[in-house]
């Protein structure tokens, strides 16, 4: 007698969900305090108060607005999607995600990225990749931290949207000062050739999707994305939580 096939990675989403919808029910609202229904520890009516991006007026790229698009000058990638501006509440809670260890919000933040991501490629699948990849973190600033934000981002959101994802695609091969403050033409300058590609040159992704918390003067980005067309990629889309444009 043949044994029925078990498929784990459907079990392994369905325990996944039921554990979603569990911790739900006993979790509050983390900006007002009311019971949670259907995000975890969001409420609906606050969800529905979120300052998110108008996808349909830029066709779900915000390098079709022409204020976008100026602001963020000389770059590579060849899309960009944010969740938001940068303001009150996700400026909050990537502070608390990145500086105070609230881990919890990084399934938040990514089921809010996911369900963004989704409703843009109904409508606009060209916006949908292949494969995955994250902005690294040199190993000396991830052992002093303890985790790359991006790369939980990343890791929760394939789970939520059946692409692969792909964390040693990308390493950073040497330590930089921070970024906070500095021009896009000093950024650039800093970022030149120091990240690295893990890549089989016989399976190049066509078109790689590439998640970071936020963006600023895309300098991060765009060095990443020049990396990856080097070596054979033809499409980059960056999907950020934020955009932080310069003044």
């Amino acid at each position: 007698m043949e044994l029925p096939t078990i498929n784990f990675q459907s079990i392994l989403t369905l325990l996944r969900k039921k554990y979603q919808q569990l911790l739900m029910t006993f979790t509050s609202c983390d900006l007002c305090g009311e019971p949670c229904r259907q995000h975890l520890l969001l409420c609906q009516s606050c969800h529905e108060d979120l300052p998110l991006f108008n996808i349909e007026l830029v066709q779900g790229d915000l390098l079709n607005w022409p204020a976008v698009n100026q602001a963020l000058p000389e770059i590579e990638f060849d899309h960009l999607i944010c969740l938001s501006p940068y303001q009150t509440p996700f400026s909050d809670w990537l502070s608390q995600f990145k500086y105070q260890g609230r881990f919890e919000l990084s399934n938040l933040l990514a089921d809010l990225l996911s369900r963004h991501y989704k409703k843009i490629i109904i409508n606009h699948q060209h916006l949908q990749a292949d494969v995955i990849a994250s902005v690294p973190l040199h190993v000396s600033k991830w052992q002093q931290r303890g985790f790359n934000q991006a790369h939980l981002l990343a890791e929760a959101f394939s789970q939520q949207i059946n692409t692969p994802y792909n964390a040693q695609l990308l390493s950073r091969k040497k330590m930089t000062a921070s970024q906070v403050g500095q021009s896009g033409t000093l950024r650039r300058k800093n970022l030149r050739n120091i990240f690295e590609l893990h890549l089989n040159p016989k399976n190049i992704p066509r078109h790689v999707l590439l998640i970071d918390d936020v963006v600023t003067t895309g300098a991060t980005a765009s060095e990443i994305s020049r990396c990856l067309k080097d070596a054979g990629v033809k499409e980059v889309t960056v999907l950020a939580l934020c955009l932080s444009l310069p003044d």
